[in-house]
């Protein structure tokens, strides 16, 4: 505060002074405080200082120091009296002191401590002009602004700020206590102008003013948000009171403790699933919602408590329905609905026998013993599910997939599909370790969580396309799942409870079974689905495939009609492959182009206002199209399999094979042709290892049959060099079933003659003659049948396999089989 008892002493102040450095902020003359001293060599300059004329000078350090010297200090600083000194316990001073003059150093008289230095003292330079008084007026007004504001300043600082009568040590005395860097008010105390002094300062002041307007902004929004959390917290304490009242849950943790425990409660779970639910449940009671964990076992109870742990209700079979209905959703497929009958038989004679209504089917078991259940499963024989895992395997666009949503409905149960393609991550299956916050069951448990059952249809695709990696092997944990003695207790992950999943009717699909684990498919029944051949095409686009066409590109079912031959056009030239995706897709491109003619068609009658409300009304009802052979190729157009392309071995060193693909069956032309050489074997068209092997082999037996049989000289061999190629080098080949088809091109080659006409064959050979068996008869038939060819050789152990081929795709085929490769000569190239 400022000393107002100070006079006029320019007299008596000495000329020189001993140095006190301030670490903080300079003091203005005029001024009244207080001020700690420490370090030692200060307060010696301090108590010498008392003991004499109690005069110190003060000057603020350039740069802080635990050493410093005059060449550190600025060269402004204020002379000022001792009027008390207070020891302290540390070994420091507290003084009171009376700020008097300004000064600035001359001459060092001792650089280190205790600093000494002669000093001259500074006058203010006053200009007693109005502008001065308006600034002084102005500084008083601004600051009484600032200090009505800022509950820092008290009521005498107010009073003592308005009784300073001299300009200059107004500014002093406001600039000592405005909140600005120490470096600034250095410089105002080394102005010696008051007016220049007053005009910066007031310079600070306005800076001062807008922070504040800034702190009182910030200071009303946050005073505001705290209002509204207040207004809220006493709303929701209120709220909660009145739900106390009315004997209603408090709270969102309290109304889920409450959910789960009525449900866990309805579910009366028994042994090691009760104990780990309850211990749950009494953790989540505990728990604070803030926290992580709450989370994790908030959302395993919800799982816990959405799974169908309850028994389904009793199933009512009806297997006439169930027929209808899959003979309504899909043409043939006799083994596939033949198998789901029986099931459904079985199903419902199991169900007749538990129910008491079967005991005159049962008359005779009775009286044999009943088998105890296996140790540890703690259920009976009669619990146990009667075959519920079928693998369905064939080319694409079969209808793989559709045949299991047709079982579902024939069954009335509820159906959930996903694709194990490219699956990595045995996670997938059996779920993630509840360690973290991201963890989530299994496919499995998802499923049944969503269908709300414990029986429904599940179906599993591309079981052939799984993977394995660091993650592990979804295949290997797929055992468990599809193994009916161990899936009755199947543990997930992320639940790690023992869960039944023994009443699931699993479906799985494959394009093949070749990449399938040997222990995976021992547990599943297999169904073959065969490609489809141009009749049966023929049906199903008659019967599904057009009408579903037409509704979705948003013509009538009259809108368009095929005439059989277009359809079989279609089949045969645009959509050759085993299954009817292409079929239908084609159906679709034809559609399409209908569409747009109606459109355009509709258009074109809008010439005015009149013509064009006229046009709006015309309904597509009016159009109609009949979709002949010439209207497919207008369309679509020209075949990509042209009718007349058919593959035919009709030059010599030419045979026709049947092979087998993960797409259906396939014909392959075997070609043959010698020049002159030294008896090499060169192979082309992209064979594969077996392949090779099979083509050595059955060049090693077509050479013996030459000379023995056919007297060829053995030097024809020895000049010439044999090639022999199977078409579509960019395809990769391979399989043990070309062995025959290769040794008769390699024969016809080798006695200029062609094979029978429309002959087809497949079969391995050794290299005593003996005709091997091979896999894929039915799809093979398919595309033999696809080419036109009326006569198939195949290996007599294969003949069981015809009767797995459904009698419309072997009509019209003559079927030989042979033993040795003899027979096959005497059949492709008979003397």
């Amino acid at each position: 505060m400022p000393d107002q008892s100070m006079v006029p002493i320019d007299q008596i102040l000495p000329n020189k002074l001993p140095l006190v450095a301030l670490m903080g902020r300079p003091i203005f003359p005029g001024i009244f405080t207080p001020i700690m001293i420490g370090n030692p060599p200060d307060v010696k300059v301090i108590d010498d200082a008392v003991s004499g004329d109690a005069l110190i000078g003060l000057v603020m350090l350039r740069n802080e120091t635990e050493t410093p010297s005059i060449t550190d200090l600025y060269q402004v600083g204020t002379v000022a009296k001792i009027v008390k000194k207070i020891n302290l316990p540390d070994g420091g001073v507290n003084i009171f002191i009376s700020t008097l003059k300004r000064f600035r150093v001359k001459k060092t008289l001792h650089a280190q401590a205790p600093i000494a230095a002669a000093v001259e003292y500074l006058e203010d330079e006053e200009d007693n002009t109005s502008e001065v008084k308006g600034l002084t007026r102005a500084l008083i007004s601004e600051m009484k602004q600032i200090s009505e504001n800022n509950p820092l300043f008290s009521e005498e600082m107010r009073l003592n700020m308005i009784n300073i009568d001299h300009p200059g040590k107004i500014a002093d005395f406001i600039t000592s206590i405005l909140n600005i860097d120490k470096t600034e008010q250095q410089k105002i105390l080394e102005i010696l102008n008051v007016r220049k002094r007053m005009e910066q300062v007031l310079v600070f002041i306005k800076k001062e003013q807008e922070l504040l307007r800034i702190q009182k902004r910030i200071q009303k929004e946050i005073n505001e948000k705290i209002e509204k959390s207040q207004r809220d917290y006493f709303l929701k304490e209120e709220l909660k009171a009145i739900k106390t009242e009315l004997g209603m849950t408090t709270d969102a943790k309290s109304s889920e403790y409450q959910r789960f425990k009525e449900k866990i409660d309805a579910f009366k779970f028994e042994g090691e699933i009760k104990e780990a639910v309850e211990q749950e449940l009494e953790k989540f009671s505990l728990m604070e919602p803030n926290s992580g964990e709450f989370t994790v076992t908030r959302n395993y109870l919800d799982v816990i408590v959405s799974l169908p742990w309850n028994d389904p209700p009793p199933e009512i079979f009806d297997l006439k329905n169930a027929r209808e209905i899959l003979d309504a959703d899909h043409y043939g497929l006799k083994d596939v609905k033949s198998r789901i009958a029986e099931y459904l038989a079985v199903r419902k004679l199991r169900n007749l026998v538990q129910n008491g209504k079967g005991q005159k089917v049962q008359q005779n078991s009775q009286k044999a013993p009943q088998k105890a259940a296996p140790p540890g499963l703690g259920r009976g024989f009669d619990q146990y599910p009667a075959g519920s895992i079928i693998c369905l395997v064939g080319p694409p666009g079969v209808g793989k997939t559709s045949v299991g949503r047709s079982i579902a409905r024939s069954l009335g149960k509820e159906f959930f599909r996903f694709s194990v393609g490219g699956m990595r991550d045995e996670a997938e299956i059996k779920g993630h370790r509840r360690t973290y916050i991201g963890a989530m069951p299994g496919k499995i448990i998802q499923g049944l969580k969503i269908t709300k059952t414990r029986d429904p249809v599940f179906m599993i695709d591309e079981i052939d396309k799984m993977g394995a990696s660091y993650q592990g092997d979804p295949a290997s944990a797929l055992l468990e799942v599809l193994d009916p003695e161990q899936n009755y207790a199947f543990r997930d992950h992320y639940l790690d409870l023992p869960f039944d999943i023994s009443q699931v009717f699993f479906i799985v699909t494959a394009n093949t079974l070749d990449t399938i684990p040997m222990p995976l498919l021992d547990r599943m029944e297999i169904i073959e689905l065969p490609g489809y051949i141009d009749t049966e095409k023929l049906e199903i686009a008659k019967r599904y495939l057009v009408p579903k066409s037409l509704e979705k590109n948003g013509l009538k079912k009259n809108q368009a009609k095929y005439t059989k031959d277009s359809l079989l056009h279609i089949a045969n030239g645009y959509a050759r492959e085993a299954g009817v995706r292409n079929f239908e897709k084609n159906l679709d491109k034809i559609h399409r182009k209908l569409a747009m003619q109606i459109i355009e068609t509709t258009e074109a009658g809008t010439e005015n206002e009149k013509a064009k409300s006229k046009a709006s009304s015309v309904s597509s009802d009016q159009h109609s199209f009949a979709v002949d052979k010439k209207a497919v190729e207008k369309h679509l157009g020209k075949p990509i399999f042209p009718g007349d392309v058919v593959k035919r071995a009709d030059k010599p060193g030419m045979s026709l094979g049947l092979a087998w693909t993960s797409m259906g069956g396939d014909t392959l032309i075997i070609e043959a042709v010698a020049s002159p050489g030294k008896g090499e074997l060169i192979l082309t068209g992209k064979m594969g290892d077996t392949m090779k092997e099979s083509a050595s082999i059955a060049m090693t037996v077509a050479r013996k049959a030459g000379i023995e049989k056919y007297g060829v000289a053995s030097e024809w061999f020895e000049k010439n060099q044999i090639h022999l190629h199977i078409p579509e080098g960019a395809t990769p080949k391979d399989g043990p079933s070309a062995g025959i088809t290769m040794a008769t091109a390699l024969l016809s080659l080798i006695r200029g003659k062609n094979i029978a006409g429309r002959l087809a064959m497949t079969g391995e050979l050794s290299l005593t003659g003996q005709v091997l068996p091979i896999g894929g008869l039915k799809e093979k038939t398919v595309a033999a049948r696809r080419n036109q060819v009326k006569d198939i050789i195949i290996p007599k152990h294969n003949l069981r396999d015809l009767d797995d081929i459904p009698d419309h795709v072997k009509k019209g085929i003559n079927f030989h089989p042979v033993e040795r490769f003899e027979e096959v000569l005497g059949l492709a190239l008979p003397d």
